[in-house]
């Protein structure tokens, strides 16, 4: 019987996992908390501002601006029309009117000598009542307290306005005037005026208000923030840990420019290279458009949506985090493969946009390891300082925070002065040097096509710098960030503390052991 030849066993596929999809329900826990906790935050600060201003009106007292000065050569200051508009439903149909609110205004001459006289009447009335009078309207006043800017020509003197019986309700005599005016439907007018009808009129105007109702509602939007915050940050933490663990692995990071054949190249000795635990790696690409620099503002749209999302997300459950690491030394592992994943978006992002410029590929919407030139990876620590998490993300972290200031920072102040007024408008803006750097390799690429690799190399390393102090501030390691601007597209490997630099001298005959001494 002949034996049948056998063949050999075909060789073993590539079983390196890749990068699991992220699962679409994992996204919906993210966002609805997000939603969730955004909103009961924003209503739970709203109530506790309710709350104080309802405590600060406790034993009748008004919620009241600082005094306003107003000056006029005219007969009268007049306050602009507050309307109440009810529709066809009667006064007494309407609850809690009586309850919604008072506004009080309190008025004092600047010359003590001087009696003013303060009204209220229906707008129409005062309309009547001042038609050919001279007066300004309140709200324009400039610097010096002058309303000159909206007032009203007339010839007319008019009469004495205590002696008129239009006001709904009025004040006058010497010193400070107050009145207190309930909420009426109807379109309402504010008259400051000397008591004799002379003019000048010179005041400091000061507006109350209160309502019983601020109680009610603080109450109602401490219980309702509460509420949004106990049911979205619980749904925000589990879509943030299962998006973590579906993060994995992947394909390392292809380029095509200078840099790209040392992207996981190993060291020439054959020993691993030590490298700090935040890699981040940015692989130019050659062929980069000359102008398609100019509207990837736009293009980033879609990612700066997520990436808002994403990283309200990653606040949250750094805080989270931090309680954990507090009690217990130990990062959630689900949770920093999250927060590795918000960073490594964010730097594909800002590479292919305005942080380095360094490809025209699209970044891709996942948070997990792709076949994109820019990565970023964060050695996961198998336990953390307890005491550290307390003071790390700000004390010890401002120094770092200084110098990126300088360099991802900017500014410029700009004054411009209105011949009209007076007034003074004062405008800051500027940009940072990791700014200006895009900003130059832009230009460059628009008229060249050219990217320089040095001008490339120094751009990726403050960004490496920069992200390097985010893993830290983020409570995701111990090792604090070194000053140091390492360039290149790739982590250069660090010095042993304990070796000198520079190439080792030569050995000599003497320094060996059983050496006869150096040659005479």
């Amino acid at each position: 019987m002949t034996a049948q030849p056998v063949s050999p066993p075909p060789a073993p596929a590539d079983r390196r996992p890749g990068p699991r999809p992220t699962r679409p329900g994992q996204w919906a826990l993210l966002v609805v908390g997000v939603l969730l906790t955004a909103l009961g935050l924003a209503v739970l600060v709203s109530g506790l501002v309710l709350a104080a201003a309802a405590s600060a009106q406790q034993g009748g007292r008004y919620l009241s601006t600082p005094p306003d000065r107003h000056q006029t050569i005219t007969y009268a200051l007049v306050g602009p029309p507050a309307v109440l508009d009810l529709g066809e439903a009667e006064v007494s149909a309407v609850p809690f009117l009586d309850e919604l609110g008072s506004v009080q205004v309190r008025v004092t001459p600047v010359d003590p000598e001087q009696e003013l006289f303060v009204g209220v009447a229906a707008s129409e009335d005062v309309d009547r009542y001042l038609d050919g009078v001279a007066h300004a309207r309140m709200g324009s006043a400039t610097e010096a307290g002058d309303d000159a800017r909206d007032r009203v020509a007339g010839e007319r003197a008019p009469d004495r306005p205590g002696n008129r019986t239009l006001w709904a309700d009025s004040d006058q005599g010497p010193g400070t005037r107050e009145l207190t005016l309930d909420l009426r439907p109807g379109s309402w007018t504010l008259v400051v005026m000397n008591a004799d009808a002379t003019r000048p009129v010179w005041a400091d105007v000061q507006v109350g208000a209160r309502s019983d109702l601020l109680g009610p509602v603080a109450g109602g939007q401490l219980i309702g923030g509460l509420v949004g915050l106990v049911v979205g940050v619980p749904l925000l933490l589990l879509g943030a840990a299962g998006l973590g663990r579906d993060i994995g692995p992947g394909t390392p990071p292809r380029g095509t420019g200078p840099g790209a054949a040392l992207a996981g190249a190993p060291p020439r000795d054959g020993t691993p290279a030590p490298l700090y635990p935040v890699r981040l790696t940015g692989l130019l690409d050659t062929g980069l458009s000359r102008w398609l620099w100019l509207v990837k503002w736009l293009l980033v749209v879609p990612h700066l949506i997520v990436l808002a999302v994403l990283w309200f997300a990653l606040v949250v459950t750094t805080v989270a985090a931090g309680i954990v690491i507090l009690f217990t030394g130990r990062y959630p592992p689900s949770w920093f493969s999250f927060c590795v994943g918000v960073l490594r978006w964010s730097w594909r992002v800002g590479f292919y946009s305005y942080a380095a410029l360094g490809t025209d590929r699209y970044p891709p919407f996942t948070p997990a390891r792709a076949d994109y030139p820019a990565e970023l990876e964060v050695a996961y620590p198998e336990r953390l300082s307890r005491g550290l998490v307390l003071v790390k993300w700000w004390l010890l972290a401002i120094p770092h925070l200084l110098v990126l200031g300088v360099l991802t920072g900017g500014g410029s102040t700009w004054t411009s002065v209105s011949e009209s007024d007076g007034s003074t408008t004062t405008t800051s803006w500027g940009p940072s040097l990791l700014g200006l750097l895009v900003l130059v390799a832009a230009v460059a690429l628009l008229f060249t096509g050219r990217y320089r690799p040095e001008l490339f190399a120094l751009v990726v390393g403050i960004n490496r710098w920069v992200n390097r102090v985010l893993a830290y501030v983020l409570l995701m390691r111990d090792e604090y960030p070194p000053f140091r601007l390492d360039q290149g597209p790739v982590d250069p490997p660090q010095r042993d503390a304990a070796t000198p630099p520079g190439p080792a001298l030569p050995e000599r005959s003497g320094d060996r052991p059983g050496g006869q001494g150096p040659p005479r």
